[in-house]
């Protein structure tokens, strides 16, 4: 996909993880990030901002999300009923090294 003439200029990745191997892929093709391709990831993990380029990741609330899951559980063993099934948390975007707005074609 990388090597395609028509190649995209961002990738968001499913995860910082995956994020960091198109980060290797981008780099084995001659590519550079964010010059010639933007990649984001997603979860934040602690080694994503020491990557070169820093990854641009989303960051979830991942302390609330185990908090919640856990009163949830919690809840369930002691035989009530959990106030609602769906729990919607705010994300946040993280903004490092690895994303620019698209080079103009040529």
């Amino acid at each position: 996909m990388l090597q395609r003439p028509d190649r995209p200029t961002a990738i968001f990745a499913g995860s910082d993880i995956q994020a960091m191997g198109v980060l290797r892929a981008a780099r084995q093709c001659g590519l550079r990030v964010p010059e010639d391709l933007s990649v984001i990831g997603y979860d934040n993990l602690p080694v994503s901002a020491w990557t070169d380029p820093a990854l641009t990741t989303i960051n979830q609330p991942l302390r609330d999300m185990a908090g919640i899951a856990t009163q949830m559980l919690l809840d369930l063993t002691r035989g009530n009923e959990p106030a609602t099934s769906r729990i919607d948390l705010v994300t946040e975007l993280v903004v490092r090294e690895s994303t620019a707005p698209p080079a103009l074609p040529h």
